[in-house]
């Protein structure tokens, strides 16, 4: 069985920085890509970066040069460095299995950023 568990969000203010951790366990991490996504308030599901299983990362317009997705495969775990945050960062981050951009079926319970101005 699929578990991801996010942790690592809280309370920011604009311009500063979290990092996010995401927990896999139920599956064969190292043979998936994994990709971040959020949702703000009121919002649907918004892809932000991702890695491939390798660990190649890539990102969306909106977290190029800012955030920074890695993974260690050793400890099953995918991480987001999220730096320079701005207010509409605010949402619930997810991880989810598999490297799509559009099908986030497989994601954990998420984590809440919250960066105030």
């Amino acid at each position: 069985q699929v578990q991801l568990v996010e942790s690592g969000g809280g309370l920011v203010h604009t311009g500063g920085s979290l990092r996010l951790s995401c927990a896999a366990s139920g599956f064969d991490f190292g043979s998936y890509g994994m990709v971040w996504v959020r949702q703000a308030p009121g919002k649907g599901l918004e892809w932000v970066a991702g890695t491939t299983a390798g660990g190649d990362a890539f990102y969306s317009t909106s977290a190029k040069g800012r955030f920074t997705a890695s993974r260690d495969n050793s400890k099953n775990k995918l991480y987001l460095d999220m730096t320079n945050l701005r207010p509409e960062d605010t949402a619930v981050y997810f991880c989810s299995k598999g490297a799509s951009t559009a099908d986030f079926t497989e994601r954990g319970q998420g984590t809440q950023v919250t960066v105030t101005s």
